[in-house]
């Protein structure tokens, strides 16, 4: 997609922003397939005390798995954002605001589907465990079962937010450093800035140039 210095692309603006969103959304879906693959599950056990009660409990420190499995989702995709804003920038004639929105809109679907495609498969890997339901009795006390790992640190509101936001927000601080380190104030894109004619400052009372003794 990178076009030179005054060559006007092939494709508009807003086509390329859809580009961007499409491209997030099909990266964050094979993401979301590698974690449900990389992901540690989650071994429980459920037993039945002397005194016939039931009881649910992880083995070991399994327990840690729970954020790890949710760490590792935002480890993937914080390396695609960080890709991701490289690769948009290298789009030179489309370069400016609605590329970056376009980018921090589809790292942000990117991490729903990836924690969707993920979730789904990952319940299709390992099932869903009925503790309740299953038998137990005095000769079969403990019953092992594994789960599938969580692909959020947890489920309230902030910590689902961070998982879809922090991401989107390396990629925009990413392109916003390579916007800085730019030398043109076009950045580069279609249409460009003329600076092979400097406009002509106007001559002082005396008929001298401004800057001139």
């Amino acid at each position: 997609m990178t076009v030179p210095v005054g060559v006007a692309p092939r494709c508009s603006r807003r086509s390329a922003a859809a580009v961007v969103v499409v491209a997030l959304v099909a990266c964050g879906a094979v993401l979301g397939a590698v974690w449900s693959v990389i992901a540690p599950p989650i071994h429980t056990i459920t037993a039945l005390t002397k005194a016939g009660e039931r009881v649910d409990g992880f083995l070991g420190r399994e327990a840690d798995n729970l954020f790890v499995a949710g760490a590792m989702m935002i480890g993937l995709l914080s390396a695609l954002a960080v890709i991701s804003s490289v690769a948009v920038w290298q789009c030179r004639a489309h370069r400016g605001p609605a590329l970056v929105t376009a980018l921090w809109i589809g790292q942000v679907a990117a991490a729903g589907a990836a924690t969707g495609v993920g979730a789904l498969l990952a319940h299709w890997r390992y099932g869903t465990p009925d503790h309740q339901g299953v038998a137990l009795s005095s000769e079969n006390r403990v019953h092992y079962f594994t789960e599938a790992p969580p692909v959020f640190l947890g489920h309230n509101s902030f910590q689902i937010a961070l998982t879809l936001l922090l991401p989107a927000a390396l990629a925009a601080l990413g392109y916003a450093l390579l916007t800085v380190a730019t030398p043109r104030d076009d950045l580069g894109s279609w249409p460009p800035e003329d600076y092979r004619h400097p406009v002509a400052l106007p001559a002082t009372a005396d008929g001298r140039a401004p800057g001139h003794p």
